[in-house]
């Protein structure tokens, strides 16, 4: 996570002011298991799965996400704190102890988070699972309906490319939702160019991981919009511990994240208005497959 926080522009400046308190954000996945570095941030689970009512995580991966986004890296003195160590958890778990899911799950679980938005104060639904296209369409429609009315209720809703990339359309359900944000690999490490503008050159080797989902969707629609580091991320795993995993699953985290600073920063901003500033101010990029993206996560131009 030093190599992320330092991918992204997170310095120790930033985050003396900006650490997502006061932020929640909803993790749909496997679950969570209460880490010394979630703190008691914990404040709600739900299980579509089982149906328990403790926290728990039977297959590591849900655990993993909430500690890039916002472990506090307590355990590790800091070294693998998450982009928001301050954001409160809320916990859907949509995925089994294999780490398999299906779609009807998943709009159980935003139809939960849209149900307590207001009992949790949720801002963001970070969703870092993908199913390829073989949903029914009726279903599909149900995710974007769902999908519409989180973003109506104030909520940003961030989600994975996938990992079947790289040939165009590849970007998973539900990536390929229009209204949502989201979030590819890039398997390089971006340092832009000092300066306060956007527009900055970088070094032309970085571009889009292999795994990583490309669009454009079949309405045309670019995806993935913004890209972050994915690969090889060390996080949180079991109650004390730390592991590496790697996927477009590991790069949701770090924007919805940057997202909650943002909110902490602006709490009035709206999901459009969100989306709208990391179309402005992402870090332009070459990509090596002819995949278009807005451009590379950098977080000191989003706190502009």
């Amino acid at each position: 996570m030093n190599r992320v926080r330092s991918a992204i522009g997170l310095n120790e400046n930033i985050q003396k002011n900006y650490t997502g308190s006061g932020i929640t954000v909803a993790i749909l996945d496997s679950g969570i298991v209460p880490h010394v570095d979630f703190d008691d941030r914990i404040v709600a689970f739900a299980d579509f799965v089982s149906g328990k009512t403790i926290p728990y995580d039977d297959n590591g991966h849900g655990t993993h996400i909430a500690g890039i986004l916002g472990g506090s890296g307590k355990r590790s003195k800091g070294k693998y704190a998450g982009i928001a160590p301050e954001c409160r958890f809320v916990v859907g778990k949509v995925l089994n102890r294999r780490g398999n899911g299906n779609l009807a799950d998943i709009l159980k679980g935003i139809r939960w988070c849209i149900q307590h938005r207001a009992m949790y104060g949720i801002r963001i639904i970070n969703i870092s699972v993908g199913m390829m296209k073989d949903a029914m369409p009726e279903m599909e429609e149900k995710l974007n309906r769902l999908v519409e009315e989180a973003w109506e209720q104030g909520m940003v809703v961030v989600c994975a490319a996938g990992n079947n990339g790289p040939d165009p359309g590849s970007v998973t359900i539900p990536g390929n939702v229009k209204t949502v944000i989201t979030v590819g690999a890039a398997d390089e490490m971006i340092f832009p160019m000092p300066g306060k503008n956007p527009a900055v050159s970088v070094r032309p080797q970085e571009h889009h991981s292999g795994y990583s989902g490309r669009g454009p969707t079949k309405e045309c629609i670019v995806k993935p919009e913004i890209l972050a580091p994915g690969t090889e991320i060390t996080s949180c795993y079991g109650h004390n511990g730390y592991t590496k995993k790697t996927g477009t699953s590991m790069a949701v985290p770090v924007v919805s994240g940057a997202v909650a600073l943002m909110l902490q920063k602006d709490p009035a901003m709206t999901p459009v208005e969100v989306k709208l500033r990391l179309y402005e101010r992402s870090v332009p990029m070459e990509n090596s497959y002819g995949s278009k993206t807005w451009g590379k996560l950098y977080i000191p131009y989003l706190l502009l």
